[in-house]
């Protein structure tokens, strides 16, 4: 059983910049846990304290109840995969991967048989004499994540592991990974700033933002149904539309729909593939360009007042640029000064 505890941890730099801003979160045992945000919201930071290589200003991490806090990273029960591999240009494959197990005076016959083993399980078998400058990003990446796996950490760190590899490597290594550390067993911790890593790998995601915690849910909940507009207009594409409710309606002079919230200005939240497009009824809105993705079509309009919107539909074939169009929200979240007021973004 391996659980990780982080509780009101704050970060605040020289100068007085604060990039972790009393954060709290449990991690159960086996479970993978994405932190999510924008650059500079304080995710790898917070990654960072975990593994050891930044100390909290305040605050407590625990590893199985052991407060690691204060302790340096070569003491702790973690194993951290930089986003740069960080591997050992000189030495071969092998050596790279035995080098922590050598520092522990294991025998010889077990380093080489945990490389093997390794090697085997990140899909590198025989690769030990090989040099680690003639692999590629992908294979260097493996060997990245072979080298914190052969220590046998409680807690797996992985910053942004996938960020230098083009589109479909990064897509298939992510699912080798989610493969991995689902047949470990083991915990871990992955920053991204990928929303696509996020909702294929975690079990949940926690959105940060300025060094804090927007939200933290399942992925499935985090897309339909977010708490801000931040997490909202993040995760996935969102049409946001603003509008006055008056006596139970939201209006908007392309946009009204029924609200059962108080009157005053309030913002609409709408997802493309829950927006549906009318020709007929007196839509003023204009189709300004028309995408066919093979599997769907996206279709971007301009509304009378400037806002942009898109809406996902089955086929692009009856839309058409110029065109104007009545626009029907099947499922929506309303905002008010970055309070969710209402609803949620799934169309059923």
């Amino acid at each position: 059983m391996s659980k990780l505890s982080i509780r009101a941890v704050s970060k605040v730099f020289a100068g007085g910049t604060t990039a972790v801003d009393n954060v709290s979160l449990e991690v159960a045992d086996g479970e993978l846990v994405c932190l999510l945000g924008p650059s500079g919201s304080g995710k790898s930071t917070l990654l960072r304290m975990v593994g050891g290589f930044e100390q909290p200003t305040s605050g407590r991490i625990a590893i199985d109840d052991q407060d690691v806090t204060r302790l340096p990273p070569e003491q702790r029960p973690t194993g951290m995969v930089f986003q740069s591999h960080a591997l050992w240009s000189h030495m071969n494959v092998f050596n790279n991967l035995a080098f922590g197990l050598k520092l522990r005076r294991r025998p010889k016959g077990e380093i080489r048989d945990r490389v093997e083993n390794v090697l085997e399980l990140v899909g590198l078998k025989g690769y030990g004499q090989r040099m680690t400058s003639a692999l590629s990003g992908g294979q260097q990446q493996r060997v990245a994540l072979a080298r914190s796996l052969i220590l046998e950490p409680k807690i797996l760190l992985l910053d942004e592991p996938f960020a230098s590899l083009d589109q479909h490597l990064r897509e298939r290594l992510r699912e080798e990974v989610r493969d991995i550390q689902l047949r470990l067993k083991i915990t871990t911790l992955f920053v991204t700033h990928g929303q696509d890593e996020a909702l294929s790998m975690a079990d949940r995601i926690v959105v940060m933002r300025d060094g804090r915690t927007e939200q933290a849910d399942r992925p499935e909940l985090i897309y339909r149904d977010p708490q801000t507009p931040f997490v909202a207009g993040f995760i996935g594409t969102m049409n946001f539309i603003e509008g006055r409710v008056e006596n139970g309606r939201f209006l908007h002079a392309d946009v009204a729909v029924d609200l059962p919230v108080a009157d005053g200005p309030l913002t609409l939240a709408v997802r493309p593939e829950a927006l549906a497009l009318v020709h007929q009824g007196g839509g003023k809105a204009i189709i300004h360009r028309v995408t066919d993705f093979g599997t769907h079509g996206l279709v971007d309009l301009h509304l009378s007042d400037g806002t942009r919107v898109k809406c996902m539909v089955a086929s692009p074939e009856p839309f058409h640029a110029g065109e104007t169009v009545a626009l029907n929200p099947r499922a929506f979240a309303a905002f008010r000064d970055n309070v969710k007021l209402y609803g949620t973004t799934h169309a059923q």
